[in-house]
């Protein structure tokens, strides 16, 4: 088999650290596909991206065919087949999103600049750097060469947070949880939305909603806790989420790869096409399978009065995160 050349940026950080290993032996990609990892950082790093190489080496990977570090963008990018793009200012204790974004949308115009230049036309594009949906959109608008539905922004970080929680409130492990949706941004605002949700109990399969039996909590302490679960980690930790964000990208990155399992959907930033009155021209997380590596927004969901407004706020955040990146590229 081919090996293919999968691109990670930010590959001297915290996330990237985890996240190398599980796409070089095998998590993402296939248990038999080979890689030759391109890790990109920036110049001052490459010192510590020498120890990474180093310990990529002494892992002993069969499926590592080759390692790239670099900081140049023309050798990072070159014929890239899967691209995580996790490089990107972190959030950091006191700060929104919004705080990131003067600084980390033209990060992403010079990436979907490299992209459009030297990336092959088919890659498959993961947004990781927050705010991960306004920087896929930008990404998209400056590599107008790669379909925009092949650039995509995580928002598996979230769903992951959203099983895991409703998993522990029912006692049962997470893996019983199933089309949890994360609607609209990976931020405060974010919709956590378990109407459609599944769980497998031991005496069998039933609704979420009706399995815990509490719409108070529904609606106020469950959806709270989600949006505002990457300040809860800050906080703790002093550093923005890591390992589960590696994670996320991995599953997100393997569903675009491998296909969502039969009857299950994930939560995805993708570029809207208008499902839900959604406006076009803005990353929004949707519910999708994928398939072929190609996703497709799940249809037919009802949308009442109170799940309506918060698509709305929601919404409101994007469009006007848009703006303000839009005008930031200009400068």
């Amino acid at each position: 088999m081919e090996p293919i050349r999968v691109l990670i940026t930010g590959a001297a950080g915290q996330i990237a650290y985890s996240l190398i290993l599980q796409v070089a032996k095998g998590d993402v990609f296939g248990s038999s596909q080979p890689v030759i990892l391109h890790l990109l950082d920036i110049t001052p790093m490459m010192g510590v991206l020498e120890g990474v190489v180093m310990e990529i080496e002494d892992c002993a990977l069969p499926l590592v065919k080759s390692v790239v570090s670099t900081d140049d963008l023309e050798t990072a990018f070159k014929d890239i087949d899967a691209a995580f793009l996790v490089g990107s200012m972190p959030r950091k204790q006191g700060m929104e999103r919004k705080d990131l974004l003067s600084g980390n949308v033209k990060i992403f115009k010079t990436q979907g600049d490299a992209l459009n230049k030297y990336a092959k036309k088919s890659v498959k594009v993961l947004i990781v750097g927050n705010p991960a949906n306004t920087n896929a959109f930008i990404c998209a608008k400056y590599a107008p060469s790669i379909p925009k539905e092949s650039i995509t922004a995580m928002t598996r970080l979230d769903h992951n947070r959203a099983r895991a929680n409703i998993a522990k409130r029912l006692s049962v492990t997470a893996d019983k949880v199933k089309n949890v949706i994360i609607w609209g941004n990976h931020s405060s605002t974010q919709f956590p939305d378990i109407k459609s949700a599944i769980v497998n109990l031991p005496q069998g399969s039933t609704s979420v909603y009706n399995a815990i039996k509490d719409e108070n909590w529904i609606k106020t302490d469950f959806i709270k806790t989600i949006q505002a679960r990457g300040a809860a980690v800050i906080n703790a930790r002093k550093m923005s989420s890591a390992m589960s964000a590696a994670k996320a990208a991995a599953d997100h990155m393997k569903d675009i790869w491998c296909g969502t399992p039969f009857g299950e959907y994930t939560s995805m930033g993708v570029m809207s096409d208008g499902s839900y009155g959604i406006p076009k021209d803005i990353v929004f997380s949707f519910p999708v399978t994928t398939q072929n590596k190609t996703w497709k927004i799940v249809q037919n969901l009802e949308i009442n009065d109170f799940m309506r407004s918060m698509l709305d706020v929601t919404t409101k955040e994007l469009v006007e995160e848009r703006e303000e990146a839009l005008v930031v590229c200009k400068d």
